[in-house]
């Protein structure tokens, strides 16, 4: 199956969106729309494609900002996409000043609180646009923090969890330095060393490369 992956950086603090693209489908999925979903909604509609799912790794401000305008211009459209989340992100998105859209942090649009179509819990297998996809729970940036695999693409969506050669700051509302240790020990270092990992921030990297260089990573 033919499914191309563009990213787009976004944001006042660039944030990584990922789209996937179903070429037999036409199907479109997208993680983690922090800004700009005019310009996320435009570059799937120019592609041909329709918005099936919107995924999000967790619930901060500069991962969820774009959500409302991308879901509003999508069914003008007359399309319906689902939106995806943690079921323990529930609290974070449903309060602005614990996602920190209504703080000072935030540039864009200010107040988002959002309420996922489906709450998804830890090793649900989600299928959509052509993608089966492993809901991993990685609590640590956020109680709530997923990472998504996709065994076929090997690939690990995985927000603020892990950047290339770091890890995201635990410092906001739910974080922990011990549940993210953790998250890295037994949920994301034991996946194959070639999984492509794709941060929230910065550049992709591989598991491999994150034992090699990594200090957050011990195995």
């Amino acid at each position: 199956m033919d499914i191309s992956l563009k990213r787009m950086v976004l944001g006042p603090v660039g944030t990584n969106c990922f789209i996937f693209c179903n070429e037999e489908t036409k199907e479109a999925v997208v993680f983690d729309p922090g800004d700009m979903g005019e310009r996320v909604f435009s570059y799937i509609k120019d592609q041909g494609m329709e918005l099936k799912s919107v995924i999000l790794t967790h619930g901060h401000f500069d991962h969820i900002t774009g959500v409302p305008e991308l879901l509003r211009l999508s069914r003008d459209e007359g399309w319906k996409p689902l939106l995806y989340a943690s079921e323990d992100e529930k609290e974070l998105l449903n309060d602005a000043i614990l996602n920190c859209s209504g703080t000072g942090m935030s540039f864009g649009e200010v107040g988002v609180t959002l309420e996922a179509d489906h709450w998804l819990k830890d090793n649900e297998v989600l299928e959509t646009g052509g993608l089966k996809i492993t809901c991993i729970k990685t609590p640590g940036h956020t109680e709530g923090s997923m990472s998504y695999y996709i065994p076929d693409k090997q690939m690990l969506i995985c927000g603020d969890t892990v950047f290339e050669g770091s890890v995201g700051r635990t410092d906001l509302p739910t974080g922990s330095d011990s549940a993210l240790q953790r998250s890295i020990d037994e949920r994301i270092a034991v996946l194959p060393e070639f999984t492509y990992i794709l941060p929230g921030h910065g550049d992709e990297t591989t598991v491999r490369e994150e034992k090699m260089y990594n200090p957050w990573f011990r195995v």
